[in-house]
C-alpha cells in the first residue's frame, strides 16, 4: 500500500526545515536533534512521567559509558497501560523469579553508528513509554559515536552494558534471567551483534531480543531497493548513502570489516543458540529486506522468530504514536512482547 497520508504530512513539515547537509559531525548532529525535536512537535506522544537514573560506567580500555535508567511505575499503577497482543509469549514449566527482582531491557538508538543519543527526544520519550507500558527497567546505552569512535568501540561498549546489567542484582535489583535486549535502525545491528558476543563468549544469558527496522547486512546486498523508489530515491544514491555509513563507521580504507559477522550479524554463519526474537519492519523502508532476511535465517536455525511488516510505513515513523494508531500498535506490540518474556509476573527459565 502506499505511505500512510499521517506519514507524508508529518514528513513533509520536516523536509520544509531540512538544510544542507553538512561533513562535520558536530553540526550534522545538531541538524539531527533539531529535525527530531520537530518531528517531536509534530508527532510524538508527549514524555511519560517516569523515575530516571544516569550512570556511568568505565569499561575496560573503552571511553565512558553514560547509561540512563527508566525505572518502571509500581504493578499497581499499570493497569492504565494497556497492551495489545503478541505473537511472542512466555515460556511454559519454568520457576519463577527470584521474590523482588525485575526484568531489564538494554536499548540501543539508531543513527547510522554516528548520531542520536539519549537526549534526542525520539530516544528518551520512547524509553520511558516502554518503562511504563511494560513495567521493566529500561536501560538506555549513550554509546561513543563514530566517526571520532569507529568499529568496534560501540559494539565493546554494548556488551560491557550488557556485563554490567547482568550484576545488579543489588541497588537496581535487576534479575539476570529476565534481560531483553534491542535496538533500532544501527541500534537494531548493534543488539544484534552484542547477543552474538554474548553468545560466544558465555555472557549473559538473554530471554528476548527485539529489532525494529534493523540494519543487518552493512555490505548493503539485502537492500529493498524497491522501496527506496517507492520514496523517491534512485539506487545510486542509496548505494552512496550506505558507502557514507561504511566510511564513517569503520574508517577509510575499511569497509572490508562490514562483512564480519559482528559488523553484520546477517552473515554470521551460525546463528543457533540466540534468543528469542521479535523483527519489526516498515513496508516502504531501505531495510525491510535486512529484518526479513535475518528472521528467515534465524527460523532456519531453529531460533523462536517473528517477522512484522506495518504497511504504509516508513523508517522513522514507528515513533509517530501521537497522530498514527498503527504507530501506537507497534509500540503495544513491543510492550506486549516485553511483558511476556521479562515483564512483572512472567516466567523465567533457571540459570
Amino acid at each position: 500500500m502506499p505511505i500512510d497520508p499521517v506519514i507524508q504530512r508529518v514528513q513533509a513539515q520536516v523536509k520544509a526545515a531540512a538544510v544542507r547537509p553538512s561533513s562535520e559531525p558536530a553540526q550534522w548532529r545538531a541538524d539531527a536533534l533539531r529535525i527530531d525535536q520537530l518531528m517531536a512537535e509534530a508527532a510524538y506522544d508527549e514524555p511519560t512521567p517516569v523515575m530516571t537514573d544516569d550512570v556511568t560506567i568505565a569499561p575496560d580500555g573503552l571511553p565512558p559509558l553514560r547509561l540512563r535508567l527508566y525505572h518502571p511505575p509500581q504493578p499497581s499503577d499499570l493497569s492504565s497501560q494497556p497492551v495489545e497482543p503478541t505473537p511472542i509469549q512466555p515460556d511454559q514449566g519454568a520457576p519463577a523469579s527470584p521474590s523482588g527482582l525485575r526484568g531489564a531491557y538494554l536499548g540501543f538508538f539508531g543513527g547510522a553508528f554516528r548520531q542520536g543519543g539519549l537526549d534526542f527526544p525520539s530516544v528518551d520519550r520512547l524509553w520511558r513509554a516502554r518503562a511504563a507500558q511494560a513495567g521493566v527497567l529500561v536501560v538506555g546505552v549513550e554509546y561513543a559515536l563514530a566517526p571520532e569512535h569507529p568499529y568496534p568501540t560501540a559494539l565493546e561498549q554494548g556488551y560491557a552494558a550488557l556485563d554490567w546489567l547482568a550484576q545488579q542484582t543489588g541497588q537496581w535489583r535487576v534479575d539476570p534471567n529476565r534481560l531483553a535486549i534491542g535496538g533500532i535502525s544501527s541500534g537494531g545491528n548493534l543488539a544484534a551483534a552484542v547477543a552474538l558476543l554474548a553468545r560466544d563468549r558465555g555472557g549473559p544469558s538473554l530471554a528476548l531480543q527485539i529489532l525494529e527496522v534493523p540494519t543487518l547486512d552493512l555490505t548493503g546486498r539485502h537492500l529493498s531497493l524497491a522501496a527506496g523508489r517507492g520514496l523517491g530515491l534512485p539506487p545510486l544514491l542509496l548505494k552512496l548513502g550506505l558507502k557514507s555509513v561504511i566510511k564513517t563507521y569503520f574508517g577509510p580504507g575499511s569497509g572490508g570489516q562490514a562483512r564480519q559477522a559482528y559488523a553484520s550479524p546477517l552473515l554470521a554463519d551460525d546463528l543457533t543458540g540466540l534468543p528469542p526474537s521479535l523483527i519489526l519492519v516498515a513496508e516502504h523502508d531501505l531495510l525491510r529486506g535486512d529484518g526479513e532476511a535475518y528472521a528467515d535465517r534465524l527460523r532456519r536455525a531453529g531460533v523462536d522468530a517473528t517477522a512484522l511488516v506495518y504497511l504504509g510505513h516508513t523508517h522513522e515513523s514507528s515513533f509517530f504514536s501521537r497522530v498514527l494508531p498503527s504507530a501506537r500498535h507497534w509500540q503495544r506490540t513491543v510492550a506486549e512482547a516485553l511483558v511476556a518474556r521479562i515483564g512483572p509476573g512472567s516466567i523465567v527459565r533457571p540459570d
